[in-house]
C-alpha cells in the first residue's frame, strides 16, 4: 500500500535546530505545508551535500510557506556534532531531527531494518498532514533540491486549484491540464 494521501503518523523526536534541541511531533508539521528528508547517516558523503543543497535553496521553500525536516536515526546530539564540524552542514538552518529508535523511519517506510538506517525518502506533507509527494531511492543515489521546489510547488498549486493537474515538467506560470473526457487521446 502506497503512502501517499494517508495522514502522518503520531511522533515526537528531538532535534538540532539553529544551536537549540527541540521537540518536534507530528502536531508541529500541522496546518503549514513540510517536507521531511530522511537520510542514512551523519558524517557520512552523499548525505552532507543534499543536506547543503537543501540549505542552498532553503530561502525559497520558507518563501513557500514550507519546513524542511531532516531525519536520520542518529541522535540530535550527533547532528549537534556533525553540525559544529562540517562546513557543508553549518549551512543547515532547518531541523535535523534524531530518530535513534527508528520509529519515524518505520512510520515512514524507509528503514532498513539490518543496518539501522533509513533509505533516502522524501515526503511533502499538506497543512492537513497527508502524504501528497513521496520517493524513495537507493542510498547511492542523491538528490536535487530544485526538483523538489518545483513538485512542492506542483503539490501546492494542485491544492489550491481543485480541479486541475499539472503535467510532466510543469513550471510555475506554466498551463496546467483540467481533466476531462474532451483531453481523452488528444495528449
Amino acid at each position: 500500500m502506497s503512502l501517499i494521501n494517508t495522514h502522518i503518523k503520531p511522533f515526537k523526536a528531538t532535534a538540532y535546530h539553529n544551536g537549540q534541541f527541540i521537540e518536534v511531533s507530528d502536531t508541529s508539521l500541522k496546518g503549514k505545508w513540510s517536507v521531511i528528508v530522511f537520510y542514512p547517516a551523519d558524517f557520512t558523503f552523499v548525505c552532507p551535500t543534499e543536506l547543503e543543497d537543501l540549505a542552498n535553496n532553503y530561502a525559497e521553500f520558507q518563501k513557500m510557506g514550507v519546513e524542511i525536516y531532516g531525519v536520520s536515526t542518529d541522535t540530535h546530539f550527533a547532528h549537534k556534532a556533525w553540525h559544529d564540524t562540517s562546513d557543508s552542514i553549518k549551512k543547515v538552518k532547518y531541523p535535523l531531527v534524531g530518530d535513534p529508535t527508528a520509529a519515524l523511519s518505520r512510520n515512514f517506510e524507509v528503514l532498513i531494518e539490518e543496518e539501522g538506517l533509513a533509505l533516502r525518502g522524501t515526503f511533502v506533507i499538506n497543512p492537513e498532514g497527508q502524504i501528497k509527494v513521496m520517493e524513495v531511492h537507493d542510498n547511492g543515489i542523491g538528490r536535487d533540491a530544485s526538483e523538489l521546489l518545483r513538485k512542492v510547488k506542483a503539490a501546492q498549486y494542485v491544492a489550491s486549484h481543485p480541479g486541475e493537474v499539472c503535467p510532466a515538467k510543469w513550471t510555475e506560470g506554466a498551463a496546467t491540464l483540467t481533466p476531462s473526457l474532451d483531453l481523452v487521446g488528444k495528449l
